[in-house]
């Protein structure tokens, strides 16, 4: 963990918060594949809400000393998950991370432009429903996904120059556009993975040769090409996935999907 940073309140009390409270498990983000939910052939999607634009944020409320006293607890509460989820006991992470989690909104509520605090409690959620996702209970971990969606966007617009954090974002989307693949919502899915692979996209470019960064392109054009009937998509992701199985760079999650697509010989 490394040394908190602290912000002074105007009531003199102290909140402390991680100054690095970032938890990259993008082994879990991409760990439920398209093609283990989706059985059917494409179908094109029916026009679906994107995103939210941003809105102007609400005046700032003071906090009172007992909700900072919570919120203090909380980041005790969130290292301590941190720690166990690290050794494998993921009930004590979520134990952890859900008494964690209250004063960690209360604190997003009474700021919604203090960033550090948006990307804590984005993290938090995002920690949970990795410790849920390994404990097998994934309808807990798409939730999760979701209620922390609209903070990760929020981190991505305010750091448009961290990866890490875009990443992240694209990994949760292609999961969520997973899930409702699995349950034969191309419709609702279309949208999830066309968000995914802008931000994809945009690591890429900026680091073609990252794999993370490849692999997470590569999932989102797997989940693409299956819930719509854009063939440029499919075409894109056949060739991306021959590239990928050529030159040894697809991770053990897409590899699947990759022979599966480009007709590779799989492992028997």
């Amino acid at each position: 963990m490394m040394p908190d940073q602290y912000f002074q309140m105007t009531n003199k009390e102290t909140l402390t918060l991680p100054k690095s409270a970032l938890i990259a498990f993008l082994t879990l983000s991409t760990a439920m594949t398209a093609s283990a939910f989706a059985q059917e052939a494409p179908a094109a999607p029916a026009a679906t809400t994107p995103a939210a634009p941003a809105e102007a944020a609400p005046a700032a409320t003071e906090m009172t000393p007992e909700q900072i006293a919570a919120f203090n607890t909380a980041v005790t509460d969130f290292t301590a998950g941190q720690s166990a989820q690290q050794s494998g006991d993921n009930a004590t992470a979520v134990a952890k991370y859900e008494a964690a989690i209250p004063a960690i909104k209360t604190a997003v509520e009474s700021d919604p432009s203090k960033m550090d605090n948006v990307n804590f409690l984005a993290n938090a959620l995002y920690a949970n429903a990795a410790a849920y996702g390994a404990m097998g209970q994934l309808d807990k971990t798409i939730a999760l996904y979701g209620e922390s969606l609209p903070h990760w966007r929020k981190v991505v617009e305010a750091k448009p120059t961290d990866a890490a954090s875009r990443n992240i974002l694209a990994g949760i989307l292609i999961q969520m556009g997973n899930q409702k693949l699995g349950a034969q919502d191309k419709a609702g899915s279309a949208p999830l993975y066309s968000e995914a692979l802008t931000l994809a996209r945009k690591s890429v470019a900026e680091n073609a040769s990252d794999n993370i960064s490849k692999n997470i392109l590569l999932s989102a054009l797997i989940g693409a090409s299956q819930s719509t009937s854009d063939t440029a998509l499919q075409a894109e992701a056949v060739e991306m996935s021959k590239k990928m199985l050529a030159d040894g760079s697809v991770d053990a999650t897409n590899k699947p999907s990759a022979q599966a697509l480009t007709g590779a010989p799989q492992a028997g």
